[in-house]
């Protein structure tokens, strides 16, 4: 597909592209350059209130498994064996 650069340096992206991604008005893209590409990649931009409350839960784990609160698996067959038997 063809798309021309018009004036600020804009393109617009074909719909079928549009489409097939699942992207809509607002999404955010990286684009950035790769050996003479341009690429543009959507990405998802989580709030810093978000990410701390992710990273509390995730040190909240860390400890767990670290004091042996928290039961560790090698696979998630031995998981859905532990909560078949609980």
């Amino acid at each position: 597909m063809l798309a021309e650069l018009r004036q600020k340096s804009q393109i617009t992206i074909p719909k079928e592209i549009i489409v097939k991604l699942g992207l809509s008005e607002g999404d955010k893209l990286d684009i950035f350059e790769k050996d003479g590409t341009i690429c543009i990649v959507p990405v998802v931009v989580y709030p810093q209130k978000y990410l701390s409350k992710l990273r509390e839960e995730i040190d909240d784990v860390k400890a767990k498994i670290a004091s042996g609160e928290q039961p560790v698996f090698d696979s998630v067959d031995a998981l859905f064996d532990k909560l078949e038997t609980d």
